[in-house]
């Protein structure tokens, strides 16, 4: 039970983080180091709450039941929504900006930057915790094909391959993570 409560707060503290970050960044006297700052506190407090839950699903007993389901739904969603401070994290330490919503700082040039890409990631780390969750790795392969076809023509830009691998790995693991405490729960 009380790893379903720190998934719970973890999924609070990431869309309260989210706010705050969209607001600054939406404010333009603001410093990119002050918006980095929000997502880089954000993230610390999720990852020190779904570490303390993996720690609690590893010690406690099995769930069973409805507290099962409820676990593994708010496993689901923590993934989805939790790791988008991480991801923006990994892509400004590969040197990616990251300031605003889907459009990032000037680019060098008149190159966009991948378009979408925060709501690609929440469906990704969605689909790669429920694939876990229910037993079909298989899927991972999917989710990632069927990313990569549809971003295949924006690739070929500078700096949009990089900006590309990095955020799915980063995406993609975080998602494994996260999935690994709904695995502790039933386990």
């Amino acid at each position: 039970m009380i790893t379903i409560i720190l998934l719970a707060a973890a999924i609070v503290v990431a869309v309260g983080g989210s706010a705050l970050r969209s607001r600054r960044a939406a404010d333009q006297t603001a410093s990119d180091t002050s918006v980095l700052m929000v997502d880089f506190a954000s993230a610390s407090i999720v990852v020190i709450l779904l570490i303390a839950g993996a720690i609690e699903a590893t010690v406690a007993d099995e769930v069973v039941g409805a507290e099962l389901v409820a676990g593994a739904v708010l496993t689901v969603i923590a993934a989805a929504v939790t790791g988008s401070s991480v991801v923006r994290l990994v892509l400004a330490a590969g040197g990616i900006p990251t300031r605003a919503d889907n459009h990032d700082d000037a680019q060098s040039g008149d190159v966009p930057p991948l378009r979408g890409g925060r709501i690609i990631g929440v469906l990704e780390r969605t689909g790669v915790a429920a694939c876990l969750l229910l037993g079909w790795p298989e899927g991972i392969p999917v989710i990632l094909a069927v990313k990569s076809l549809a971003r295949f023509s924006e690739l070929r830009a500078p700096h949009a391959s990089e900006q590309f691998i990095l955020g799915t790995f980063a995406s993609v693991l975080w998602s494994c993570a996260v999935a690994g405490i709904g695995y502790l729960l039933g386990t």
